[in-house]
């Protein structure tokens, strides 16, 4: 068969949503998404129901992550904040900065098994200023790590939580950070460079290898445990995905692959033959 660069079979859900940005897996075994307008969408993979749960008046909900009773801890581009946001809607303000600083762009967040919520910050495009934040379970906020600073983007903990991988659109790698057993942030390690290339989101499956979506060019890679960097889907069309940014693995066995499709207006499912790793959802 001739290699088309098309290895995903890919479902368009339907839905025309505005701008999704980022994707998540919610503990209700629910797709949720964000939308340029501040709306957080919840979207059923089985019955494909779409509801809007909120909408942010002058916000842009980009990353979400969740906790252990559904609540939706979201980053938002123009509020320049955290909000949570329960399952029926209710709306606040988790975090906005601390010790003196305040949040810039905060683009995406990752929870770990204590409840400490991890946000990137991602400064300004080609400046190298951005870095990384700790919440912890307590709402104390601070700056944790400045090393991947390269438009810090979307982010992802290894299935030991010693290893919180980062992508770093400028310059285009991905990276990944040690954290200590004590917490603080260790070692930066480059995995793979990316070269002329913006990379927006990354997930991990149980066998170690590393997806990674492109916001441009409209591809989706595996970067393999061993090194290998497979092109899943190039859309060099753009005939579904249009600005790939976030993706998540979902679905009752984790092996749906959901890629938000930012200039698309759409979210787009595929199955995959390896699942991906367990959702946190820390009780906090």
């Amino acid at each position: 068969m001739e290699d088309d660069g098309k290895l995903l079979v890919l479902t368009n859900l339907g839905h025309v949503l505005d701008h999704p940005e980022a994707v998540a897996w919610g503990p209700d075994r629910r797709i949720y998404a964000g939308g340029e307008d501040g709306q957080l969408y919840r979207i059923g993979l089985t019955d494909n129901i779409c509801e809007t749960v909120a909408k942010i008046s002058g916000g842009f909900l980009l990353g979400l992550a969740h906790d252990a009773d559904g609540n939706t801890y979201a980053c938002d581009e123009r509020k320049a904040c955290v909000h949570k946001i329960t399952p029926g809607g209710e709306v606040s303000t988790y975090a906005s900065g601390g010790d003196g600083q305040r949040m810039r762009l905060p683009n995406y967040p990752v929870f770990d098994d204590n409840g400490n919520l991890y946000v990137s910050d991602s400064g300004d495009f080609g400046h190298s200023n951005g870095y990384i934040w700790r919440i912890g379970p307590d709402g104390h906020a601070e700056i944790w790590d400045r090393k991947a600073n390269g438009f810090t983007n979307g982010m992802c903990l290894s299935a030991d939580g010693r290893w919180l991988y980062v992508a770093e659109s400028s310059p285009p790698l991905i990276s990944r950070i040690a954290i200590n057993s004590d917490g603080t942030a260790g070692e930066r390690e480059v995995v793979v460079h990316l070269p002329r290339q913006v990379p927006d989101g990354v997930a991990l499956d149980i066998a170690g290898d590393l997806y990674i979506s492109l916001y441009n060019p409209n591809i989706i890679y595996r970067y393999t445990h061993d090194g290998q960097l497979i092109t899943l889907y190039d859309d060099w069309e753009q005939l579904k995905l249009v600005a790939p940014t976030n993706i998540a693995f979902g679905g009752d066995d984790m092996s749906t692959l959901v890629i938000a499709s930012l200039c698309g207006w759409s979210i787009h499912t595929a199955p995959m033959a390896v699942p991906g790793l367990r959702v946190r959802y820390p009780k906090i």
